[in-house]
């Protein structure tokens, strides 16, 4: 128990962003100093409707903290300044075509007059 204490979370924030869940813990060392540990966890659903989690986790220490966050704001904001805000990648989804052909079936589809094979 002892050696758990050491690496117990002492701070933690989470975001939930879709599929994708964000973890920022703040943990102690043996030695009494903090590192933070951020996670991804991204939920996978089977076609037999179970679901597993995939984690990736990112361990970062103080040493790191200054450059890191130099970095990281220096990519979002290259990304922001050439992309914009706007979020395109739900294109890319499993379900997005499907929804794109059902919405251009329906625009198709209403040139058309409806007829019954009664009028026939």
């Amino acid at each position: 128990m002892k050696e758990r204490e050491g690496q117990e979370e002492i701070f933690s924030q989470i975001l939930r962003a879709g599929r994708r869940t964000y973890f920022f813990d703040v943990r102690g060392t043996k030695a009494g100093d903090y590192y933070l540990t951020i996670t991804e966890s991204k939920k996978f659903t089977h076609d037999d409707g179970t679901f597993h989690y995939q984690k990736h986790k990112i361990y970062l220490y103080k040493e790191d903290f200054t450059e890191f966050t130099e970095l990281l704001r220096e990519a979002t904001d290259f990304i922001i300044n050439e992309k914009g805000e706007e979020v395109i990648s739900e294109r890319h989804q499993k379900d997005f075509k499907k929804e794109e052909v059902a919405a251009d079936n329906k625009e198709k589809t209403s040139d058309y007059t409806e007829i019954s094979f009664d009028d026939i």
